[in-house]
This record gives C-alpha cells, structure tokens and sequence, in this order.
C-alpha cells in the first residue's frame, strides 16, 4: 500500500455538519445570539466560517439528541466570552457528574491532549435553538 492508501483522509478538511429542524430560527439564533452570519447559502443549509473553519446547518428532519458536544469554539478568554454570550440571551448548562462540576456555567477539566502543548482546559456548554450540544474551550498552559 502507498502513502496515500494508507491513510487517505490524513490532507483532508473536517467541516462540522449541524441539523436544523427550522433553518430561519437556527439562523436567527446564530446572528442574534452568537454573532454569526452565513457566509454563504443555498437550498436546505447555510454555511458559516470562523477564523478559516467552516461549519454549516442544513435542513433536517430529524433533531439532535443534544447529549454531547457536536462542535466546539476554541477561545482565549472564555470568561469574556461566556459573559458576553449570556448578555445576549445565550443559556449554558450546569454540570454537576463525578469528575465534572461547573460553577457559573465553566468546568475545569484536567488534562488536554499533549500535542497542544497545554496542561489543562476550561470549557463551557450550550445549546443552539436546534437542540445541538456546542462546547467553548479555553486550553490552560
């Protein structure tokens, strides 16, 4: 097997698909709630970027079970920005499971993946008007 065959999806772009039962009111949540505008759309699904990555919501009849992070933002300063997103109606979830407790919506997890570079994680849940679990994540050095 060459190099290619070997691992065939190693040079490929991950792009984060999301469900929306009501595209207008995933919309309307992204802009008014987030700040986010689709950079791009057609029939059935609206296309998003953030610093160079891009995620869309498309037209689903089926709903997100909402149990797990599907898409996470990766941030600087997530005190900032989960006080910024609270200011404009966004409600992040409170966890309280063995190993995992937030208080003011953000846990500590220790930990993080050693290639970052980092020691640990602060991160922060919430969901989107289409029941989509989307996480933000500040890595601590």
């Amino acid at each position: 097997m060459n190099a290619p065959d070997a691992m065939p999806l190693a040079g490929a772009r991950v792009a984060t698909r999301l469900p929306a039962r009501d595209l207008d009111r995933a919309r309307r949540f992204y802009a008014e709630r987030l700040g986010l505008e689709p950079v791009d759309e057609r029939p059935g699904g609206l296309l998003y970027r953030c610093s160079g990555v891009e995620f869309a919501l498309y037209r689903s009849t089926g709903a997100s079970a909402g149990t797990f992070t599907q898409m996470a933002f990766e941030v600087d300063d997530i005190e900032r920005v989960v006080s910024g997103l609270k200011r404009r109606g966004v409600v992040f979830e409170e966890v309280d499971v063995p190993g995992l407790r937030t208080t003011g919506g953000i846990a500590a997890i220790d930990g993080n993946y050693p290639t970052k570079g980092y020691r640990a994680e602060r991160a922060a849940w919430f969901h989107d008007s289409e029941g989509n679990l989307l996480g933000v994540g500040e890595p601590v050095t």
